[in-house]
């Protein structure tokens, strides 16, 4: 696995997260029908709140986002992306279990939502996410808190 770290986001990452988004889901709106040049970069652009997102950077440079929103019943992990060269290399999960990890500590749920057919959808799994609800286009998901010694077996 390629070195990688964290950071907060700040307001000035939004372009770079809003191509990512745009490359990463290219595919799955294609396939479903739903690709739009100009709205899948807007969607981002409209939601991003730097204080709930941090950048992932690989090799000295910006690799991808997660952001985790405060909802009514939980945290919502949102913008989950990562630069499609480094995607199989184990750096996606890393993330996500360094989120989970502190997810768990602080005994909240995680809601997310993925596009029906991704293959997003297997790595979730694999983190404890089971189907909540589908729609035509997206998949809802629902991880309660693990016990937290669940992370050191």
């Amino acid at each position: 696995m390629a070195e990688w770290e964290t950071r907060a986001a700040v307001a000035a990452d939004v372009e770079a997260v809003a191509e990512l988004r745009a490359v990463v889901l290219r595919a799955d709106l294609e396939r479903l029908g739903r690709y739009d040049e100009r709205r899948v970069r807007q969607r981002l652009r409209d939601g991003f709140v730097p204080a709930h997102t941090w950048v992932t950077e690989a090799g000295g440079g910006f690799a991808g986002c997660v952001s985790l929103r405060p909802g009514a019943d939980g945290l919502w992990l949102e913008h989950f992306y990562l630069d499609p060269l480094l995607q199989g290399g184990g750096i996606g999960a890393a993330v996500l279990r360094r989120l989970l990890s502190r997810c768990d500590r602080d005994r909240v749920p995680v809601r997310l939502n993925v596009l029906r057919g991704s293959p997003a959808r297997r790595l979730y799994e694999r983190h404890g996410f089971t189907v909540d609800s589908e729609d035509p286009v997206d998949v809802f998901m629902v991880r309660p808190p693990l016990p937290v010694a669940a992370h050191d077996s």
